[in-house]
């Protein structure tokens, strides 16, 4: 049975909470990176839908409301998705997946290889 992005992230943070192995934190970083980009890709789309009907101006106003303003030359489609952004942002299972981030950091593990950055 797979589990829905938010529920994996939020079972992976509270999985991550008394962890220290580096190669075990690293692991739950890895699966709730990608349930991370899978659930702002669900709230895009969602926020896509419930948009649609929207003149540009409304949704200027929806984006400037939520923190996410259209600036000049964005696109709608750029807007929605800075939209999207920031209220995936927001969400308990985004802030759960920070919260990770910032554990597996303490243990010196991240996604991002050292030597490449």
């Amino acid at each position: 049975m797979t589990m829905n992005p938010t529920a994996l992230l939020l079972d992976l943070a509270a999985q991550g909470q008394s962890v220290t192995d580096p190669d075990t934190l690293h692991d739950l970083l890895s699966k709730g990176h990608r349930a991370w980009c899978e659930g702002l890709a669900d709230v895009r789309v969602g926020v896509e839908r419930e948009t649609a009907s929207l003149s540009d101006a409304l949704l200027a106003e929806r984006c400037a409301a939520a923190g996410a303003p259209w600036e000049e030359g964005m696109t709608r489609s750029e807007a929605v998705s800075a939209l999207g952004f920031v209220m995936w942002e927001g969400v308990p299972a985004a802030l759960a997946y920070t919260e990770l981030e910032e554990r597996a950091a303490r243990f010196g593990v991240c996604l991002l290889d050292e030597d490449v950055v």
